[in-house]
C-alpha cells in the first residue's frame, strides 16, 4: 500500500523560525493590561483569530471557520519585512505598503516547501482581496477588533491621533453585509465613543 509522502521537517524550520520576527512588530494599539505597552502583530493576530471563533456565529453567510482562522493567522505575517503601517495613513502610502506586503509574501511563504507554499500565498491573496464569504469575514475580523480595544482603553488610538468616526465607519464597512448585527453593534459602540469625545464627529 502506498503512503501519502511529506517533507522532511527541516523543510519546514525556516518558516517556523522567521516567525519570530512578528513578535517584534509594534503595532497602534496600546495595552492597558501591561503598562500601556505597544501591541504585536503576533498577539493581534491570536487575538483576532480567538475572537473570530465566538463572533462567526454572526455570519450573515455561511462561512468555513476553519479557513477564516488560518486567513487571520497569516494576514499579518508580510510585515516582518513590510512593517506595520498606521489604518489611517494616506492612501498613497497605503498603495506603497501593498508593494511591499505582496513581496514579503512571496519570500517569507517561499520558504515553506511545495505546494504548500503557493496555498499559502493563494490564501493570503484571498485575505487580501476579500472578495470571498470566508475572506470578507475574515478582514471584518481584523478591523474591528481595534474597536473593542479603544473603547476599552477610553479612545487609545483614536484619541491619540484625533480619528474622525466617519474613517472608523468607513474601515468597518465589511461588517454591513457580512455580519449585519455586529455592525449594529459597531455602530453604538462609535455613537457613545464620539459622546465621550474619543472620536471626532
Amino acid at each position: 500500500m502506498e503512503q501519502n509522502t511529506v517533507a522532511p521537517v527541516e523543510n519546514f524550520a525556516a518558516f517556523i523560525c522567521e516567525l519570530d520576527k512578528l513578535k517584534a512588530v509594534k503595532r497602534q494599539i496600546t495595552l492597558p493590561a501591561d503598562g500601556d505597552r505597544k501591541e504585536n502583530s503576533a498577539e493581534h493576530s491570536w487575538h483576532v483569530a480567538l475572537m473570530a471563533t465566538m463572533l462567526c456565529q454572526y455570519a450573515a453567510k455561511p462561512i468555513n471557520t476553519q479557513r477564516v482562522i488560518q486567513m487571520i493567522l497569516i494576514h499579518d505575517i508580510v510585515e516582518i519585512d513590510a512593517g506595520d503601517m498606521f489604518a489611517f495613513n494616506e492612501q498613497q502610502d497605503h498603495d506603497a505598503q501593498a508593494e511591499k506586503e505582496l513581496a514579503a509574501a512571496k519570500r517569507i511563504f517561499g520558504l515553506l516547501p511545495a505546494p504548500l507554499n503557493n496555498n499559502m500565498l493563494s490564501l493570503w491573496l484571498e485575505f487580501e482581496d476579500a472578495k470571498t464569504d470566508d475572506a470578507e469575514f475574515a478582514k471584518a475580523m481584523d478591523r474591528v477588533l481595534p474597536v473593542f480595544q479603544n473603547m476599552n482603553n477610553e479612545g487609545g488610538s483614536w484619541k491619540k491621533h484625533g480619528i474622525a468616526r466617519e474613517k472608523i465607519e468607513k474601515r468597518n464597512q465589511h461588517l454591513k453585509t457580512c455580519a449585519p448585527q455586529l455592525w449594529q453593534y459597531l455602530m453604538t459602540e462609535l455613537d457613545s465613543a464620539v459622546d465621550k469625545g474619543w472620536l471626532f464627529r
